[in-house]
């Protein structure tokens, strides 16, 4: 097996579990702040089972990052890709959004906004960190 399809299976199975968590802590809000919600045995089934498919690729995805034969740009689209289509199968099977062409544009829109910021934001959080230690490396030489 591709030492990188068993990077993505462990990543996976280590981080899984926070998925369910968080989504008993989110139930727990909804509980708090709406008495009247009630969830069903089904509903709470298929987001555990869900969250924890969510959060398995979410953790498993960080492993196209770290393939060397690829550019940025192939890493980076495959853990797009993969992370867009895992959390659009997700959110339209719970329902947590509608099967609605406009709803799912604008679900698609965020998506592409946050994950933008995201990387922008390692992006520079990398490079000055890397401006940093080349100054420390320069002062010791």
């Amino acid at each position: 097996m591709n030492k990188y399809v068993k990077e993505f299976l462990l990543r996976g199975m280590i981080f899984g579990g926070f998925g369910p968590i968080i989504l008993a802590i989110i139930y727990f809000i909804v509980e708090k702040l709406h008495p009247e919600t009630t969830f069903n045995g089904t509903e709470i089934l298929l987001g555990t089972v869900s969250v924890y498919l969510l959060a398995f690729v979410h953790a498993g995805a960080s492993v196209f990052n770290q393939i060397e034969a690829w550019g940025i740009n192939k890493s980076i689209g495959w853990h797009f890709g993969v992370l867009y289509a895992a959390y659009s199968i997700c959110y339209l099977i719970n329902t947590w959004i509608p099967f609605d062409l406009k709803i799912f544009g604008i679900f698609t829109g965020i998506f592409i906004a946050v994950y933008a910021i995201v990387w922008i934001t390692v992006y520079i959080c990398i490079k000055h960190t890397v401006k940093k230690t080349n100054e420390q490396l320069r002062k010791t030489i």
